[in-house]
């Protein structure tokens, strides 16, 4: 639990750290902890299996999920997310997030990679399967509500969390940046998947999915929950070393951008003089160095 805000410079004990690994053992440590010991395996499986795709390589949303800033917009999804706090109940309840956050990871990943690079039987496979997990998830918060993950109202707020973070730490960490019509194409690309897994009218537009983000804005607050996701991906998260101080880069740039609204809600101090000269450079170092790391490397 959280006794006081997090101080962002305070993520940074070593930044420098990340670049003390040789290329190659970067190379698997960043692999595997996003894509597990079976990586070999499901990279054969994505790009190799023949059959047509739902994307391809022209598309948006390759480009974005396949870019190193993805890193960083995984942790801000994971933040956002947690202030809905009859969703935040639910993963508390029925994930594993906390006594094993790398596997829910690789499976998070897994289902990114497959269903945005994979054959569409691979891709359709893995909704069914997040599908049936949804169903089995219900139960009641302890002010008393019902709930199921199943809900598509539940399933839009996560939705919404992740491709606006997705599309924030693309747009300043990502090797090139969006145009407006990118953007737009990116938001509508992933309400394909989206759709498939049970979302009602996901955003077609950045325009759409900030309203539809302002909508959820009465429902959003902190709870204990949420107190335990930031305290695992912020003061306590499972690495040790050098790739502990790596990642401290990227937390530490996941909140800076964090809507303002969100960083009070977490209780997360606004520093924006801390976040423009200091972190998001380092973030940048940071992401230079793994893609630096993975040049000529299968990464998803």
């Amino acid at each position: 639990m959280i006794d006081s805000p997090v101080e962002p410079t305070r993520l940074l004990p070593r930044p420098a750290a990340l670049l003390d690994l040789p290329r190659a053992s970067l190379a698997r440590a960043v692999r595997g902890r996003i894509a597990g010991e079976d990586f070999e395996q499901a990279h054969a499986r994505i790009w190799y299996a023949p059959g047509p795709r739902w994307f391809t390589e022209d598309d948006v949303i390759w480009r974005v999920h396949a870019d190193t800033a993805m890193f960083i917009g995984g942790i801000r999804a994971l933040l956002l997310q947690s202030l809905h706090p009859v969703a935040m109940h639910g993963v508390s309840e029925h994930s594993a997030f906390r006594t094993d956050p790398w596997g829910r990871l690789q499976r998070t990943s897994t289902f990114l990679a497959t269903t945005t690079y994979g054959p569409i039987p691979d891709a359709e496979r893995q909704i069914r399967i997040v599908r049936a997990v949804h169903k089995r998830i219900v139960g009641v918060t302890p002010d008393g509500e019902p709930y199921a993950a199943s809900d598509p109202h539940l399933l839009g707020w996560v939705h919404l969390a992740e491709m606006d973070s997705f599309l924030a730490a693309h747009q300043s960490f990502g090797s090139a940046r969006l145009d407006p019509a990118e953007a737009d194409t990116y938001v509508a690309q992933s309400a394909v998947v989206a759709e498939k897994l049970g979302v009602q009218d996901a955003p077609r537009t950045v325009a759409e999915m900030e309203a539809q983000l302002r909508a959820y804005a009465p429902e959003l607050r902190m709870s204990p929950a949420a107190r335990d996701t930031i305290d695992l991906l912020l003061r306590q998260p499972p690495l040790t070393g050098p790739a502990r101080a790596g990642y401290s880069v990227l937390a530490a740039a996941a909140v800076s951008i964090l809507p303002l609204w969100a960083r009070t809600a977490l209780s997360l101090p606004a520093l924006p003089l801390t976040d423009r000269v200091l972190i998001r450079p380092l973030a940048r170092s940071a992401l230079a160095a793994i893609r630096w790391s993975l040049a000529g490397e299968p990464t998803v």
